[in-house]
């Protein structure tokens, strides 16, 4: 593994907040997340126009971006895989069958920089391999941030989760850079 090959794999943090200003967010509601590090750095250091709002658990993440929606607000959840999979049944129950549209970001923590483009189902890691099978069980849409090309998979999942009053995940699969 090369510093180049992360480097091909990790999206700037500057261009990530852009990316969601460009989508009208306006709420980070999230448990912090190791790979979206950058992220909260940033926005704890203060960006205009993005409230941060850091929660102590998934299951109240997700009841709390909920809140917003319905509030007229446009919030973005972020976690880590860990923590999605903790709050798979409060998802079920605000996004499934309440069809509340939230648009989580999460970070595919434990992923192994020589997995880093290849498919995720390939890693050694259980959090990581399960993902993408469990998203598609659960029928939750979801997009892959490989790389700064991909940014524009944030604007397509927020107009997914509103065509489908669903949640609609986007997968990080590298830790952010710091910028």
């Amino acid at each position: 593994m090369t510093d180049k090959h992360l480097k091909d794999h990790s999206v700037p943090a500057s261009r990530y907040v852009a990316a969601l200003r460009q989508c009208g967010v306006g709420h980070v509601v999230t448990v912090p997340d190791w790979v979206q590090l950058a992220l909260h750095a940033r926005l704890e250091a203060g960006e205009d126009g993005l409230a941060l709002i850091n929660t102590c658990n998934e299951n109240q993440a997700v009841t709390v971006a909920a809140g917003l929606t319905l509030g007229g607000q446009r919030p973005v959840l972020v976690m880590q895989n860990q923590g999605f999979y903790n709050c798979v049944n409060t998802l079920r129950a605000v996004c499934l069958d309440a069809r509340i549209p939230l648009v989580l970001m999460v970070g595919q923590f434990g992923r192994e920089f020589d997995n880093l483009g290849q498919p995720a189902t390939a890693s050694r890691r259980t959090m990581v391999r399960l993902m993408e099978p469990l998203l598609d069980t659960l029928g939750i849409a979801f997009h892959r941030l490989d790389a700064t090309a991909d940014l524009p998979c944030i604007e397509k999942a927020y107009a997914q989760a509103a065509d489908t009053g669903n949640a609609v995940v986007v997968l990080v699969s590298a830790p952010l850079a710091w910028s």
